[in-house]
């Protein structure tokens, strides 16, 4: 199948969507977080020497002028990031935490970074119960004071540069100090996600509130030039002073004072908390599909093996050429349960809980492939029993989407893909020093021991790292080469997200904005989700067939790609589902 037939494939499937009627018998899924916000359709982008992909233009074009003025991969992902704290508030930034993933192209090294937020030392497995012991709400859990882990991104962030930076640290905070300054117009989506929010301007304190609100508790409208003077300060701050004058002194006086909030179950982040936090470098988790190499970022991340269990249970199937060919969907999803059904039992903090070190067994997934019936959607999936098993309980987390995702390629060809969130919706709706905090820590399991009584791997505790499911990923080529830079956002369907890319880009040879626009699908180890808003109600009559219970998921996906061919050059996809771009020369 040639390239342009298989975009032309995709097209259509986009167009079809304002001509097919919804499938009469799908069941919604709960309303996510971070509400979808329209479809923006986006081209084909080329570049020959260096390319951002990220979910705000603003953002895409600070990371670039970094690259133009001799920055490394590294150094546009500092300016990115900083950026997108300003322009895209509700999904990532300074007060929140990240994953990087980093390729040396002159070393050929794959290195993954932890920014992922830590428990309080007062933190407590029980800590989400009421006192009958049933779970919180989730809806007041996320609001709550005891929700905010200690940010990890700044220190990612030194920590990634210090490592691969080229540029002086201070000159990457220049972008977003400027926007910050002189005012940025509100976008679209902030402005529908503001309007989204169920309390509206009550569900936020007061610094938020005055902040992304008018005088009569309305969203600032499009195009309104909002200036965020506190983050300019903030930024001046750690652009001279480091990672140190976040997690000490006057910012991290103020963090502690903001997180537990009067008004809310209060927390229990101390200084001591913050002085304590460190980012960590970790071995990056690789795996093998048709001959192509797959890495990713290892727990507290389940992605990497979540994504890379799924695509080797998948590997002795043909998927067809055809994009979307419900057999191919069907077969995905039958691997998706069985990888949900272990990373769900087993995947926590490596710190803390023991996790198999056989979940990628090529026997072990050669016995669990014989639970996929070609023909008939089997029912929710069990947890096996692979190599290196320490017993765990039956997990009951609830992990909400609200998540960015940015991909880089240098003129080096070093590469960086960087996944950050602050949780859902614009997090804890608590603002310190122009930015939001977060609530990552509803990402522990509520309760902490199953039906049996059996501890959840995934349950809080001093200075734990809660499971998440951001997954940036590398793929390389059979001959060694970079091929592909992507991640998403949208929680745990990120992992249905990334396996969908890797299968449109390895299987069904799609450039990097065709796969990108391929509805989103995939099984959580429950329903068959379908994304019918792009053209899915057709496949998933036929996916009921098969047995599958189908839902609408309206989880919007965050994908940004970078396809780097033989020759060098570079092709980006960013998701229409947002309002990313990809830049590049």
């Amino acid at each position: 199948m040639t390239p342009a037939f298989t975009r032309a494939y995709v097209v259509a499937w986009l167009s079809m969507a304002a001509l097919l009627p919804s499938l009469a018998h799908a069941q919604l899924a709960p309303p996510s977080p971070e509400s979808p916000s329209g479809l923006t359709a986006k081209t084909l982008v080329t570049a020959k020497h260096q390319m951002v992909v990220a979910a705000n233009p603003l953002a895409s074009d600070a990371g670039l002028a970094m690259l133009d003025a001799g920055g490394s991969a590294v150094d546009a992902a500092i300016a990115v990031q900083l950026v997108l704290n300003l322009v895209e508030p509700q999904s990532s930034g300074i007060g929140g935490g990240a994953f990087l993933l980093h390729w040396d192209a002159r070393r050929r090294r794959v290195a993954s970074y932890d920014g992922r937020e830590t428990a309080p030392a007062s933190a407590s497995p029980t800590q989400f119960l009421q006192h009958d012991g049933t779970p919180l709400p989730f809806a007041r859990a996320v609001l709550s004071g005891g929700s905010t882990g200690v940010p990890g991104v700044v220190a990612l962030l030194e920590t990634a540069h210090r490592a691969h930076g080229k540029l002086p640290w201070a000159q990457l905070f220049e972008p977003a100090i400027k926007l910050a300054d002189e005012g940025f117009a509100v976008s679209p989506r902030l402005n529908r996600l503001l309007s989204a929010e169920p309390a509206g301007a009550a569900s936020f304190d007061a610094a938020a509130k005055s902040y992304l609100f008018d005088p009569y508790g309305k969203p600032w409208p499009v195009g309104h030039l909002l200036k965020n003077p506190a983050f300019a300060t903030t930024l001046r701050t750690l652009a001279t002073s480091g990672s140190e004058a976040f997690y000490k002194g006057a910012i991290a006086e103020a963090i502690v004072a903001t997180a537990p909030n009067g008004q809310r179950a209060l927390g229990g982040m101390t200084r001591d908390d913050l002085a304590a936090y460190r980012a960590k470098t970790r071995p990056p988790v690789c795996s093998s599909y048709r001959r192509h190499r797959i890495c990713g970022m290892g727990p507290p991340s389940s992605g990497a093996l979540t994504v890379g269990a799924t695509l080797a249970l998948l590997e002795p199937f043909d998927l067809g050429p055809v994009p979307m060919a419900p057999r191919a969907l069907h077969l995905i999803a039958e691997a998706e349960k069985l990888a949900f059904a272990d990373r769900d039992r087993f995947i926590a903090d490596p710190d803390a809980v023991p996790v198999p070190n056989g979940l990628l067994d090529r026997a072990y997934l050669a016995r669990r492939r014989t639970l996929i019936a070609s023909d008939t959607a089997q029912p929710k999936a069990t947890a096996g029993t692979p190599p290196g098993l320490k017993r765990t309980g039956l997990d009951a987390t609830t992990e909400a989407p609200g998540t960015s995702h940015i991909s880089i390629v240098d003129a080096s060809g070093n590469a960086v893909a960087l996944t950050t969130s602050i949780e859902t919706a614009f997090g804890a709706h608590r603002f310190v020093g122009g930015f939001l905090l977060n609530n990552q820590l509803t990402d522990f399991s509520f309760r902490p021991t199953d039906a049996a009584g059996q501890p959840v791997a995934n349950a809080a505790a001093p200075g734990k790292r809660p499971r998440s499911s951001m997954a940036p990923t590398f793929i390389f080529a059979p001959d060694g080469r970079l091929l592909a830079v992507l991640g998403s956002a949208g929680g745990s369907t990120i992992i249905l997200h990334i396996v969908k890319t890797i299968v449109g880009i390895v299987d069904w040879h799609l450039d990097a904005q065709a796969a990108v626009d391929l509805p989103n699908f995939g099984s959580r180890n429950g329903p068959f989700e379908l994304e019918n808003k792009l053209g899915g109600e057709l496949i998933g009559l036929k996916m009921a067939l098969y047995g599958h219970k189908v839902v609408d998921s309206d989880t919007p996906s965050g994908l940004h790609v970078i396809v780097r061919h033989r020759n060098g050059a570079l092709e980006g996809g960013a998701d229409p589902r947002r309002e990313g771009a990809a830049r590049g020369n």
